[in-house]
């Protein structure tokens, strides 16, 4: 199967290792970026979503109009809009980008940041919030007869858009999560389950709990799985691990002088399954696998996207193409440096990636849990 890239559509040159130089939206960054992952191999960039940041969907259409052949994966949280709005915003969308629009459900992982924006309901809560709000979603996409919904959480009669998507029968659906919870929702609702970087066994067990809980709400199929990193690169591997090692500790040093790293939740132990998930690894050890390094997460406390892959393009690359043997197709990877990552990473991982993995679709060779046994094999 083809393998896809994902990147960041950031609207501003900010990131945890420097302030941003400019406005929270910066127009030109923000088409600057987006062409870079256009013109360096990239299939889709995520516009994600927090409290205080630039509001996701106009960002993306105004990205929209101005590229012509880059996907967009939008972040949503259901609490901040009516599911018939959200609905026809998203056609909308679809429309404007001639049919690149997915979206990312987000229930939300921290109690702080979701008051912050009025939103009082406790985790389980949120997650069957999220899984009716999709249902929902998907419904308003493809029903051209008015139909009704009285739900836990949603109530309206004789509804009917006159907006649909470009996409048929419907834009694509995105999830993520680590806990059983999360698994039940994406499994039963989503095209795509997105997990942050863990190691190749953890992630073989997390694919697992995803397929069952997809074989649970009795689907024929299961969701396409997405692994998230945030690749450090060099020439040489010496070089790259200097580079790591100068990366964490610029993190630490803004995070000692009162600078956030991340701007969706206060400083403490995360709340969400994920982030508990990374930090754990960060205390077991700093290293799994072929490239895999877990002290960014530590320094960040595994905010989002956290755990680095380290190495020459070479080393970071064959890292990827593990997961990918694992059973994964779509992989996220986002720099520290926004920009001039996503050219590096597009001129000199990618290729290598999508050359590997077509001569293996040639050569039908088997994905799925024997791939984890086969690197065991290896490196015992």
């Amino acid at each position: 199967m083809p393998v896809e890239f994902l990147g960041i559509a950031a609207t501003n040159d900010g990131s945890e290792t420097a302030p941003r130089s400019g406005a929270a939206f910066d127009k030109e960054y923000t088409l600057r970026l987006a062409r870079a992952h256009e013109d360096h191999g990239w299939d889709r960039v995520l516009f994600a979503y927090s409290s205080g940041s630039p509001i996701p969907a106009p960002a993306a259409a105004y990205l929209a109009a101005k590229v012509e052949k880059l996907g967009i994966l939008l972040a949503h949280r259901p609490n901040v809009s009516y599911p018939t709005y959200a609905a026809r915003t998203f056609a909308t969308l679809d429309q404007i980008s001639d049919g690149r629009l997915a979206v990312h459900f987000i229930t939300g992982g921290n109690d702080h940041e979701q008051r912050r924006e009025g939103d009082t309901l406790g985790k389980d809560d949120r997650y069957a919030r999220t899984r009716e709000y999709i249902q929902i979603v998907k419904k308003v996409w493809t029903r051209h007869e008015p139909f009704d919904h009285q739900g836990e959480h949603y109530g309206f009669s004789d509804y009917v858009s006159d907006v649909f998507p470009v996409q048929q029968p419907r834009p694509g659906v995105s999830f993520g999560g680590s806990s059983p919870a999360a698994y039940a929702v994406g499994g039963a609702e989503a095209d795509v389950y997105g997990l942050w970087g863990e190691p190749l066994a953890e992630t073989a067990q997390q694919i697992a709990s995803v397929r069952e809980a997809a074989r649970a709400a009795g689907r024929a199929d299961s969701p396409r799985i997405q692994v998230a990193f945030r690749p450090i690169i060099a020439p040489t591997e010496e070089l790259a691990w200097e580079k790591a090692r100068r990366t964490v500790g610029v993190i630490r040093e803004r995070g000692a002088h009162g600078h956030s790293v991340s701007n969706r939740r206060p400083a403490g132990a995360p709340e969400n399954s994920g982030s508990q998930r990374l930090v754990a690894l960060a205390e077991k050890g700093e290293r799994y696998d072929r490239a895999l390094w877990t002290s960014t997460a530590a320094a960040t406390r595994g905010a989002g996207n956290s755990t680095a892959l380290v190495g020459t393009p070479e080393t970071v690359a064959q890292a990827l193409l593990d997961y990918y043997d694992l059973g994964v197709d779509i992989l996220s990877a986002r720099g520290y440096d926004l920009l001039g990552d996503a050219i590096d990473f597009g001129r000199h991982v990618i290729p290598i990636v999508r050359e590997e993995v077509a001569k293996r679709d040639r050569e039908g060779a088997a994905r799925g849990p024997e791939a984890l046994e086969r690197l065991a094999a290896v490196s015992a």
